[in-house]
């Protein structure tokens, strides 16, 4: 009889829950750790990546010499024959001058190392192509001015002359969109003539007929602009001439020598002269290069804003889309479907559809969208420009609606929720007062519904952010040459491929034949995806607060 209370107490201890509600506490706290401890990694690994590092020159026992960025270090053991093992630490150095080495990283042993130093004169080069470049600048000529080994003036003449060049290039840019524009009318009657002579041997008289006229045409045309595009080409080759005028000579750790071009170059500095408040302002200066900068070197380098534009564009167009039409559905189902078998099944049918792969759907939009909806556009609206396709292949418009249709049952399942979370009284107060059922949906139902409307756009947003499989197949593209958007007339340009950060990150962390080059774009593309998903989310947060708390009162 005295045992008996204390088991009674335990049973009465599991029966009210007590050890669940410590277990799911628990979860929670892991799970958050979890979550803490990846954005925790990668903001570390993301932000350290836009530091500028100190250049250390480092000289093995062997003779080796190397010049290059820290990057990391590792602790190995060797087995000898003994079977006994040696503990040795390793260092991995960034040295740059692909183009010299064929490398971007060597390994270097702690034990092999004779000497390290941070010299002062050593330049750190940012090139558009072939990586970074670390070595000495010995002799620099800047078009009629010539400086020799020993200068201490070659180093702010090259930043000079690196601002004359930046503007020279941006001339010929101007003049390469000129030559573009002259020749444009002579383009399109060129691409004409191709596509009549493609089907040489079908050519009806009418045909031919067309086709000399063409030619005659194509041929007075380039007649009257070849004098203009003469000229403007001679201004390119004059101004490409000044460009490989000005040049410095550099020479490596090692002792080799190459000449670089001020035109191939990005910026330049030296670190190991710059103090803490020159680097942090260098740090920020390259966020902002990295967040407004278009990639290049095979994404591995520069910047990803038409990665971040193609997202945030492509979410919206989703958001969009799916909205009314997940609205309208949950509507129909709850207000005017008549419940039964058929409603059930469909009801059923649409929350399985959220659980079905997202590759399907993008399968299904390829064949849909693409080839059905747009090749059928093609063949009304724009058969002129085939067999080219117009829509009927990948871009943003379809990647959005396939994205649109993936999401669409988590919007109409949360808006069936809101729907049931409006009061009967109110529905009922209103259809007694006269209003008709129409009104009663838009005046009552909505409104008040509007917070789960907004919680299906906010976990629409969430999963359809960061989708990569079905947008490989509908329009994401490793590099978009143009954004969707820009000054053109009609200026949304929905049939455009896009970039899209997710894809970029598998591209990069997947796909670069430059691994150890990429991890840090990888970690900062992450950061960026994760941010603007968490933006757009608390934008819709926000909104979901304030509907809430205007529309409390109706619970009443």
């Amino acid at each position: 009889m005295q045992d008996s209370k204390p088991v009674e107490k335990r049973k009465g201890y599991f029966k009210k829950g007590d050890p669940f509600i410590l277990f799911t506490g628990i979860g929670m706290v892991m799970t958050i750790a979890m979550v803490i401890f990846v954005i925790a990694v990668i903001l570390i690994k993301g932000f350290a990546f836009f530091w500028p590092r100190d250049l250390v020159q480092t000289t093995l026992k062997n003779g080796k010499s190397y010049l290059g960025e820290f990057w990391s270090d590792e602790t190995g053991y060797t087995v000898d024959e003994n079977g006994d093992k040696t503990e040795h630490e390793r260092l991995q150095f960034k040295i740059g001058n692909r183009d010299l080495y064929g490398i971007d990283f060597v390994w270097v042993d702690k034990n092999e190392i004779d000497s390290q130093y941070s010299p002062l004169n050593a330049v750190y080069f940012e090139r558009w192509e072939y990586g970074n470049f670390y070595g000495f600048i010995v002799s620099g000529k800047f078009i009629h001015e010539s400086y020799s080994d020993g200068n201490k003036k070659v180093y702010e003449k090259a930043h000079e002359y690196h601002d004359t060049v930046e503007s020279i290039k941006s001339e010929i840019e101007e003049l390469n969109n000129d030559l573009n524009i002259l020749s444009e009318p002579l383009t399109e009657l060129q691409r004409e003539i191709s596509l009549l002579k493609i089907k040489d041997w079908e050519l009806t008289f009418n045909d031919k007929k067309e086709l000399n006229r063409l030619e005659q045409d194509a041929e007075k045309l380039e007649n009257k602009i070849r004098p203009q595009y003469n000229l403007i080409h001679n201004k390119i080759s004059e101004l490409d001439e000044k460009l490989h005028s000005i040049y410095v000579n550099v020479r490596t750790a090692d002792g080799m020598e190459k000449t670089l071009y001020l035109s191939d170059v990005v910026d330049f500095y030296k670190p190991n002269t710059m103090g803490f408040f020159n680097k942090s302002l260098m740090y920020v200066e390259r966020i902002w290069d990295f967040i407004t900068g278009e990639p290049r070197e095979s994404n591995t380098e520069g910047g990803i804003f038409p990665a971040i534009f193609g997202t945030v564009m492509m979410v919206l167009l989703m958001s969009i889309l799916v909205v009314p039409f997940g609205v309208l559905a949950a509507i129909y189902l709850n207000e005017y479907a008549k419940q039964g078998p058929v409603i059930r099944l469909i009801r059923l049918s649409v929350n399985n559809l959220a659980g079905v792969p997202s590759i399907v759907f993008g399968i299904f939009g390829l064949g849909f969208f693409i080839y059905l909806v747009g090749g059928t556009i093609d063949q009304l609206f724009f058969s002129d420009s085939l067999p080219e396709p117009t829509l009927g292949t990948g871009g943003i418009l379809w990647a959005s609606l396939t994205l649109a249709l993936l999401t669409l049952p988590v919007v109409v399942v949360a808006t069936e929720e809101g729907i049931l979370s409006v009061p009967k009284a109110n529905k009922e107060g209103a259809l007694a007062l006269g209003a008709t059922r129409w009104q009663t949906i838009k005046k009552i139902i909505l409104p008040n519904a509007m917070p789960g409307i907004l919680t299906g756009l906010i976990l629409a947003i969430s999963r359809g952010a960061g989708e990569v499989a079905p947008l490989m197949i509908t329009g994401v593209v490793k590099l978009a040459p143009d954004l969707p958007v820009d000054g053109s007339f009609p200026f949304f340009h929905l049939d455009r491929k896009f970039m899209h950060l997710g894809f970029h990150i598998y591209d990069v962390g997947f796909q670069s034949p430059n691994v150890e080059a990429a991890k840090p774009m990888v970690f900062t593309t992450a950061l960026l995806l994760i941010l603007i998903v968490v933006l757009l989310n608390l934008i819709a947060i926000f909104l979901r607060n304030k509907l809430r708390k205007k529309y409390k009162s109706s619970s009443f």
